[in-house]
């Protein structure tokens, strides 16, 4: 562990995002305490400039409401999104390619034709069409994201179980009779985690921007303010009002980034060899 985070502390730009992301947690967790009111609340004049008044520093949108505290509170729900449905497509992609990579044969040629399959769908289309047939909330939303999003993890995973099957420990486990479930669970899986985390974190920034894609195409849950809300909402005005749209676009694309860099930082922590090749 200590290696881990002195070959990560040499890492500037990983340590960067760290920050901001770090940042960007404080604001989802602050987010009630800061702005204790509904962020759809009409509070102001509409159309404040960021600046022109002292209780709304980020301004206002066409209908009066705070940016500020649609941003802060977008982030909460950006970073649920993102967290809980990059939890869903590890859970599925993980459990496909271990079974595929551990058994092999006529089980991993099924579970590679199926995940082949999804593969061939575009992603976002697909989520555009699930999300529009079981209408839009933040749990559709993210099952949504989940689904469409486990393919990348399910190969990576079944390559690793693959390489990890013949292996000596492997092989001494089941001449042993150890159960393959105990196997996989035990004494693969956590040889196979190191990808499979840092692939994790870069999938979390992917399912903030889908959230955002499909909010902003009006495709998000009406009852919560996320940032691609307020996208979608001030693309009408953005030529007067550029700043309603401009906002949460630097926030997506800060938080983006900085889970981009963070993740970087974990690979090239968890592989320094990897990286001086």
């Amino acid at each position: 562990m200590k290696d881990f985070l002195r070959r990560f502390a040499r890492n500037r730009a990983a340590l960067g995002g760290a920050v901001i992301l770090l940042a960007v947690i404080a604001m989802a967790l602050l987010a009630p305490v800061l702005y204790p009111g509904n962020p759809w609340d009409m509070v102001a004049e509409p159309f404040l400039a960021p600046g022109a008044d002292p209780g709304y520093p980020l301004g206002s949108d066409m209908m009066g409401r705070d940016l500020a505290a649609g941003i802060f509170h977008g982030a909460r729900v950006s970073l649920l999104v993102g967290i809980v449905a990059t939890a869903v497509a590890l859970l599925l992609g993980v459990s496909i390619g271990a079974v595929a990579g551990y058994f092999g044969g006529w089980v991993d040629d099924v579970l590679m034709r199926l995940t082949e399959l999804f593969q061939t769908i575009p992603a976002f289309l697909f989520a555009i069409v699930l999300v529009a047939i079981f209408q839009p909330s933040v749990t559709t939303i993210v099952l949504a994201i989940g689904v469409v999003s486990w393919p990348p993890v399910a190969r990576l995973t079944r390559g690793e179980f693959l390489s990890l099957r013949s292996r000596e420990f492997v092989q001494a486990c089941i001449a042993m009779g150890m159960g393959d479930l105990r196997i996989i669970v035990l004494h693969c899986l956590p040889n196979a985690l190191a990808p499979i985390v840092v692939t994790g974190s870069l999938m979390v920034a992917t399912a903030i921007l889908t959230e955002a894609g499909l909010a902003f195409l009006g495709l998000g849950d009406p009852n919560v303010m996320s940032w691609g809300t307020i996208i979608g909402a001030g693309r009408e005005v953005l030529r007067s009002a550029w700043y309603v749209c401009a906002l949460p676009g630097i926030a997506i694309l800060l938080t983006v980034l900085a889970i981009n860099l963070f993740g970087e930082g974990v690979n090239d922590a968890l592989n320094p060899k990897l990286k001086n090749r």
